[in-house]
């Protein structure tokens, strides 16, 4: 159909030539209004032309006003004598860089044809480094392939993209300058329109090294007005470790409010998973009965890839599977599935409050938490790559599995299985929950009810996309319940007859497919428009996150990693097995280093020698740590055999956490059933707050164990409720019961840890208490908070049968070196006053603390 054209020349047009015009060519006309000035009165009579013209395309001499006019037919903006909801301006810097080019235009364009009769209007403004002119090119050659869904019908396609080019420009922003103009930009253009703003958008799709200078040029010169919002989309990595990324929160808080700022994982965008939610909301009266450790047997949540890091091993030199996959992406799903359920899975407040609760819940990882590969060819290409040497070992996986526990009362003991590689036999993504199987079915299988039948596997399914299926898709077995699911975006579908996933038939299932399958992207970008923050990462999200993963990152920093051919080479190489809640190889290979001539940490023998002329023993943390525990095991063993109780005094402290989960986890023959448990030291607090050291202790050992009762004494710091006050003679109490229980007042054994200024116990330098006299417990002064604590002084240290100390971690080790050159001397350095008169004083330091 050719359009219909007015004569050129004509600056207006009147009601009577709309509505002839309309009502003259019916419901299929095409009215091309050339070169208009279109006023407010003319766009109110185009809305009644709507209902008689499919389309009109319009190209007025005022460009928002001719959007304006234009979205009056293509959706259901109301009249504008109501007048506009305001103006949005998105700004998407790294507008000509791969993430925007495959994802983050189409993405935008996406939400202009979903929103485009929401009443805003719009303008899009891709910024980079590069000048104008370059800039502009490279954007608008991706702009020209962007595309309408499948189901869009053309024409208004058509109309659709043409008006998003019009409404996009390049800026080059490189310079304080740069910003203010495009603000000075924006402001000129809505003050012409006669818009309101009503926010801004800005999508960091640059290195996060770039983040803090354009946030600081962001919050000084291109801020929207008092009334508009703005919104500050990040994209990952989030850092490196807990500590880069409190560093980069800290930066970016500085400039940004936490409500406007939207970390991205784009995972959350995957309909799937962000399924899994909703989906635990809809049917909780089929899950509350059996989401729990009593029905769940294990869970699983993989993404496995088949393409290799070729292209990008710079960046996966930094980073390696563990900081790009699970750290973010698997960990997200995780959450979703532990967390307790909040009255209102919409509020965003509430599920974000929930997910912090479940990562509090999450038991600390291990070294042998995890089993990690490499494939064969990623060393050479980190070599041309990278151009390094020919000699040059990377220790980076490109594979991991982990195992993760959560602590909490609905998961204990239930084993979560996180999984991610590169070069695997299949790309696939999926969450899957396998539930326990109680039943024992008497009817032959060939006569059973196939799908419904009891002896059949039971499993819920989230499937992220690819693989099998080759779509996002939910499945639930059918010998568990029917699932509710949202009508309007999930639809029943009936698979292929001979496909199977996980062993099963598809009939053993029922499937959901999404009704309108959507990119990531697309779906993320239309929740930072809305502003759904439970779709995004917040501050305390993240550093929750990298709390939980950094220990394991640093203590696999040297690990060997196992080489694994690639694709279906790969064989039973990668597969691994649960023991005693740590994972290993199923494969026992030969332990192959990446170079034989290279001693790697695992080579290293436990070091035994002398230190300040005591024994040492010293060895890689986690090995120390094995040492350690067993030392203790052996000692409360041999001594419960001689004396029928073990007096154990234990310290507090960040050291000691990792020994308190290995005791708990490791050695189920210790006599705890015989073993008193005594504080070496306290801090003033009650013993529910989380700087306590009798919380810390029994968090990680007390509950996890079965010490009886009356076995745990800990430190009477709150009493009359208040704090350590002296009259109400809080050390005299614990002094007179470690007198009436331990013999002679010599614990068996004693640990204690080491300051970075030579404190040991809460034993500070130039302390007035403690350091000498008779007294037994103490009131000591920290000079960090909280300042007051509770101690055992140090001649009842000295009295005891054996004393441990622990000092790990490079942060120890200038006191370390300075303790192994100075003599006896307390009021300088506490912990060089640690001498058992009668007894034995070890010292397990590790290599980082030793050497540096």
């Amino acid at each position: 159909m050719a359009p219909l054209q007015l004569p050129h020349g004509r600056l207006g047009i009147n009601r009577q030539d709309i509505l002839s015009l309309a009502f003259n060519k019916g419901n299929n006309c095409l009215i091309l209004l050339a070169h208009l000035t279109i006023d407010q009165r003319t766009c109110r009579t185009l809305v009644s032309v709507k209902l008689q013209c499919s389309w009109v395309y319009l190209l007025s001499s005022k460009m928002l006003r001719r959007v304006l006019c234009a979205v009056l037919f293509m959706g259901t903006l109301p009249s504008l004598a109501e007048g506009s909801q305001g103006h949005i301006s998105v700004v998407l810097l790294g507008a000509t860089g791969d993430l925007a080019k495959k994802y983050l235009w189409q993405g935008l364009f996406q939400l202009y044809m979903d929103q485009v009769s929401s009443g805003h209007s719009f303008t899009f403004h891709g910024a980079a480094l590069t000048a104008l002119e370059p800039g502009q090119r490279l954007m608008f050659d991706v702009l020209k392939n962007l595309a309408c869904p499948p189901d869009e019908a053309p024409n208004r396609c058509a109309v659709l993209k043409d008006q998003f080019l019009k409404l996009s420009q390049y800026h080059q922003l490189k310079t304080a300058e740069n910003y203010t103009a495009l603000n000075r930009e924006i402001e000129t253009l809505l003050r012409q329109e006669g818009l309101k703003e009503a926010g801004r958008i800005f999508y960091f799709s640059v290195p996060p090294f770039a983040y803090t200078e354009i946030a600081r040029h962001i919050n000084s010169s291109c801020r929207p007005p008092p009334g508009a919002w703005l919104r500050v989309v990040l994209e990952k990595p989030f850092g490196h470790d807990l500590e880069s990324a409190q560093q980069l929160a800290a930066e970016l808080t500085s400039f940004f409010r936490e409500e406007e700022m939207y970390r991205v994982d784009h995972y959350l965008g995957k309909q799937a998973v962000a399924h899994i939610l909703p989906f635990r909301d809809q049917n909780r009266q089929f899950l509350d009965p059996i989401w729990n450790r009593q029905h769940v047997e294990r869970v699983e949540i993989v993404l496995k890839e088949t393409v290799d890091a070729r292209g990008r091993t710079s960046f996966y030199e930094q980073y390696g599977v563990i900081r790009d996959v699970l750290q973010n992406h698997l960990t997200e799903a995780l959450m979703f599935l532990t967390m307790e359920l909040p009255a209102n899975v919409s509020r965003a407040e509430e599920v974000l409050q929930c997910k912090l609760q479940a990562f509090q819940s999450l038991r600390g990882l291990e070294k042998s938490s995890a089993v990690l590969g490499q494939y064969q060819a990623y060393a050479s290409q980190v070599q041309d790559e990278l151009q390094k040497a020919q000699d040059y070992i990377s220790t980076t996986p490109t594979f991991a599995g982990v195992l993760v526990h959560s602590d909490n009362l609905r998961w204990e003991g239930v084993p979560f299985l996180l999984t991610s590689g590169k070069a695997l036999d299949e790309r696939v993504g999926y969450v899957r929950v396998l539930f326990k199987n109680r039943a024992y079915c008497t009817q032959s299988e060939t006569l059973r009810d196939a799908g419904h039948s009891q002896c059949k596997t039971k499993q819920i399914v989230f499937y992220i996309g690819h693989g099998a299926l080759n779509t996002p898709a939910v499945l639930v077995s059918r010998n568990l319940f029917r699932p509710v699911m949202p009508e309007g975006s999930w639809r029943e579908a009936v698979g292929q007859a001979d496909l199977h996933i996980f062993g099963q038939p598809l009939s053993d299932y029922y499937m959901y497919r999404p009704v309108k399958e959507r990119d990531a992207y697309s779906v993320l970008i239309s929740n930072i428009y809305h502003g759904r923050k439970d779709f995004f990462i917040t501050t305390e999200n993240l550093l929750a996150s990298w709390a939980f993963w950094t220990p394991l990152l640093d203590s696999i920093s040297y690990q060997p990693l196992r080489l694994y051919p690639g694709g279906v080479e790969n064989q039973h190489l990668l597969d691994f097995e649960m023991v005693s809640g740590e994972v290993a190889f199923t494969v026992a290979e030969p332990v192959e280093l990446l170079n034989p001539n290279r001693l790697m940490p695992s080579d290293y023998r436990t070091i035994q020698s002398k230190f300040r002329q005591s024994p040492l023993v010293s060895a890689w943390s986690e090995d120390l740590i094995s040492q350690l525990a067993s030392d203790i095991e052996k000692t409360a063993r041999r001594t419960v055999a001689h004396s029928g109780q073990f007096h154990l005094a234990l310290s507090g402290g960040s050291s000691p956490v990792v020994l308190f989960q290995r005791l708990a986890r490791h050695h189920y023959a210790f006599p705890w059933k015989h073993t008193h448990i005594w504080l070496v030291d306290e801090r003033c607090v009650p013993l529910t707050d989380t700087e306590s050291n009798f919380f810390s202790l029994h968090n990680h050992l007390l509950q996890n164990v079965r010490v009886p009762y009356f076995n745990v004494h800990p430190m009477p710091v709150h009493l009359n409720q208040r704090l350590c006050v002296e009259e109400d003679r809080g050390t005299e109490l614990y002094a007179k019961e470690i007198v009436a229980l331990v013999a002679n007042a010599s614990f068996d054994l004693v640990l204690l840890g080491v300051g970075s200024d030579g404190h040991t116990a809460s034993l500070f330098p130039r302390s007035d208490n403690g350091l000498e006299g008779a007294q037994a417990v103490v009131l000591t002064e920290s000079p960090v908070k909280p300042h007051q604590r509770m101690s055992l002084s140090l001649p009842l240290i000295n009295k005891a049968r054996q004393v441990f100390v622990l000092v790990l971690g490079k942060g120890k080790h200038d006191i370390t070196t300075l303790l192994s050159r100075v003599g006896h001397e307390p009021r300088k350095w506490p912990v060089s006053g640690v001498s058992p008169s009668s007894g034995q004083l070890v010292w397990y330091v590790d290599y980082e603390a030793l050497l540096g």
